[in-house]
């Protein structure tokens, strides 16, 4: 007779597109695109100035080719990549693909988890991945004993099931541990999805701008590239902005903000900020990233002075140039007649401005009094330049209203979804590494006066280090695993 062979049937469209987004490989395909597309989207720079991009492209394709290829990659949406409709695409079929594929594989996994352990006959027993036996002295009774000891003693707590029970004539003690830790595969699908929810609510409903806010003014607004201005929907002040150096190099060692947060007319939060250290408010926060002088202000600021009599009296003043003072308790005035933003010396020892930024500011001041006509160059960084003849003094504390404080401007509102993915991925992780479903059969049966201990276990994953403990349990019985195994 011939052997027909039975027809397959034909698969509806919904069981073929269900299979599709089953197929792992289907998954290595996505992930693959998403990997390759962020590479291009991170060489060159999202929603920046063509001239700059163009400039990156011309490293990798020359000059010629640097416009075309930019004109390509603009029009598929790689200069404004992570809101493009193919990378969320990308992302929402990677997301159904994790969906179905756990879908499609849980119950059977779900099924192992939930079935309690049961005995096993000796047939089954024998065919268990890690077996051992030995031969006790002890009647069955006490070495059923001293078995339920053992087991406790590496961890599990057994159940206990008689010969006819076990399929066999001996009794049989049993147990089971990390039958949960099967799902950690499936926390971890979780976790991504978690993740992948977070960065596009962060994608649609977040933003990253910038905000050059000099001293003294406020803003109710921040800026996205290209100059499109962003509602904070409050508004946010510099109060003041220093930046230190190291010694007397002009190398920034640390710069600080003063911000103040106003609604209605009222200050509702201030902050001083530092790098890694922000200023958040109403899910927006501001970091401090960069620095600088604004244009067209230099000898337009404010003159900030702490002077000090030889009597002790002291006075903050806040002058202009051209301004006078008098020093407190004395007949001496100072006028304040220059200032430099930068100032030092020639090698003839005259001095001369060498840079437009605030790196060591300096005011010449004119003094003339009763014992006093002299004039000199005082600089806010040397305090060796603030005393004088008479014994008094006279600190440079500040300049102020002529720096600006560059701040980056973030608003993620996905960002505790994505922080809560990442610990429910670091629990699946440790699930899925660390962690097995492990179970182990003792059976106790009579032999020549005493008794046979035959073990069987199993363990779905990191099986060495199970038979380890499966070892210790020999041993903790009485026997030894040389001999016992089989």
């Amino acid at each position: 007779m011939e052997n027909k062979k039975k027809p397959v049937p034909n698969k509806s469209l919904t069981d073929r597109i269900w299979a599709l987004f089953a197929s792992v490989k289907l998954a290595v395909v996505i992930f693959t695109l998403i990997a390759m597309t962020s590479i291009v989207g991170t060489i060159v720079e999202q929603n920046a100035d063509p001239e700059k991009n163009i400039k990156i492209l011309a490293k990798f394709f020359g000059d010629s080719a640097a416009v075309p290829v930019y004109n390509i990659l603009n029009k598929l949406g790689f200069m404004d990549m992570y809101h493009s409709w193919w990378f969320v695409a990308f992302l929402l079929a990677f997301a159904a693909n994790l969906i179905i594929c756990s879908i499609d594989r849980l119950p059977r996994i779900w099924k192992l988890v939930k079935e309690p352990i049961h005995p096993l006959s000796a047939d089954l027993l024998e065919k268990t991945s890690i077996r051992r036996s030995l031969p006790v002295k002890a009647k069955p009774a006490q070495a059923k004993e001293l078995v339920r000891s053992a087991m406790k003693q590496i961890g599990f707590t057994p159940q206990e099931a008689a010969g006819g029970e076990a399929g066999d004539r001996g009794d049989q003690l049993f147990a089971e541990k990390g039958n949960y830790s099967r799902l950690g595969v499936y926390i971890t699908h979780l976790s991504i999805l978690v993740i992948l929810a977070g960065a596009i609510i962060g994608l649609f409903f977040g933003f990253n701008g910038f905000l050059n806010l000099p001293e003294g003014e406020t803003s109710s607004v921040a800026y996205k590239d290209q100059g499109k201005e962003i509602p904070l929907g409050f508004e946010l002040r510099c109060d003041n902005f220093e930046v230190s150096y190291y010694g007397e190099s002009d190398m920034p060692k640390a710069y600080k903000s003063w911000l103040s947060v106003y609604e209605n007319g009222k200050k509702v939060m201030e902050k001083a900020i530092v790098v890694n250290d922000p200023l958040t408010y109403k899910g927006i926060t501001f970091y401090q990233s960069s620095f600088g002088m604004v244009p067209n202000t230099t000898g337009k600021g404010t003159i900030i002075l702490k002077i000090k009599a030889p009597g002790g009296q002291s006075q903050d003043i806040q002058a202009k140039v051209g301004d006078s003072f008098v020093i407190p308790g004395t007949s001496v005035q100072g006028q304040i007649t220059d200032f430099s933003p930068a100032l030092s010396l020639d090698a003839s020892g005259k001095p001369f401005t060498y840079d437009t930024q605030l790196k060591n500011p300096a005011v010449f001041i004119k003094f003339s009094g009763p014992g006093m006509n002299a004039s000199g160059w005082i600089l806010k960084r040397f305090p060796q330049t603030w005393a004088l003849s008479d014994g008094s003094r006279v600190e440079f504390l500040d300049y102020w209203g002529v720096e600006y404080t560059g701040l980056q401007v973030r608003k993620d509102p996905g960002v505790g979804i994505v922080y809560l993915g990442c610990i429910a991925m670091a629990i699946g992780l440790f699930m899925s590494f660390f962690m097995s479903h492990r179970r182990i059969w003792v059976a106790v049966s009579e032999d020549k006066g005493g008794s046979k201990i035959t073990i069987g276990a199993s363990a779905h994953r990191n099986r060495a280090a199970f038979e380890n403990r499966v070892d210790k349990l020999v041993a903790l019985i009485g026997g030894s695993p040389k001999g016992g195994n089989q």
